[in-house]
């Protein structure tokens, strides 16, 4: 028997000038800013990271940074821009909450919402412009790319003003991949009318294939998972498995490298 699915036509969407944002291109910390002050074991730690960083791109060996969406909501899309220009940051594997932020904050310079408020109102989420990411992923599936080469194409040929603080523009103008990991319903986007899960899958997919051939060059490499507690281990470890399995075959090894967590 068929069982009944929710009509998304019957949804109204808002328009992102009527909702109220948390961070906007202000909260976006500049390089030149403050850092905080660590603790000296901290401190330590980090330094070490930073050395095996340094070695592995002076032997041009890969580092990967795996991140969620937190770094962006606390203004560090600079930070990370800045690691892609100088090269020591060779591939970014984001969730899709960081598409959002990233794709709100090139649009209108601001990005975030007050998570209680809509949802008591019934308008989490359900917001015009935002959409325009689920027009981006389907032409990306047209074109059997994945989805964070599609968002980059867009977010560089399309009109945002703000795509200077946009970590996916910066990355397809310096063509450094960005790939980009969804779960079905986890973000706000999948509510859309104009949400395609077959495109939403097919270019997540895409890109989890190219994080796997990544991972078959991790050998003195290093990986940096930053603020994501379950897109990151999850998709790793499946990625790492993959490649050590065909490493095994061609009598190969990958057994030396770093992986550093900065999370909660």
């Amino acid at each position: 028997m068929p069982y009944p699915i929710f009509d998304r036509n019957r949804l109204h969407l808002e328009p992102l000038a009527r909702r109220q944002h948390d961070v906007t291109v202000a909260d976006c910390l500049t390089l030149d800013g403050p850092i905080p002050a660590l603790d000296a074991e901290a401190e330590a730690s980090l330094d070490a990271v930073v050395d095996r960083v340094l070695v592995a791109r002076q032997e041009g060996k890969p580092v990967i940074l795996m991140m969620g969406a937190h770094p962006i909501k606390l203004g560090l899309s600079r930070y990370v821009i800045d690691l892609l220009e100088k090269g020591l940051v060779t591939h970014v594997a984001m969730n899709g909450a960081c598409v959002i932020h990233d794709y709100e904050l090139a649009l209108i310079g601001a990005t975030s919402e007050n998570v209680a408020r809509y949802i008591h109102e019934g308008q989490f989420g359900l917001w015009q412009e935002t959409g325009g990411i689920n027009d981006a992923i389907a032409a990306g599936a047209a074109d059997g790319i994945g989805q964070g080469e599609a968002m980059g194409r867009t977010l560089v040929t399309g009109e945002f003003p703000y795509r200077e603080i946009s970590i996916l523009a910066a990355a397809y103008r310096l063509q450094v991949p960005v790939t980009v990991h969804v779960g079905i319903g986890h973000d706000i986007i999948h509510a859309h009318p104009n949400c395609d899960g077959a495109a939403l899958g097919a270019t997540s997919y895409h890109d989890f294939l190219v994080f796997a051939q990544a991972i078959t060059a991790l050998e003195g490499g290093v990986v940096l998972t930053v603020g994501t507690a379950v897109m990151g281990p999850e998709v790793y470890l499946k990625a790492l498995s993959m490649a050590r399995n065909v490493a095994h075959q061609e009598g190969r090894s990958i057994a030396h490298f770093t992986t550093a967590v900065f999370d909660l």
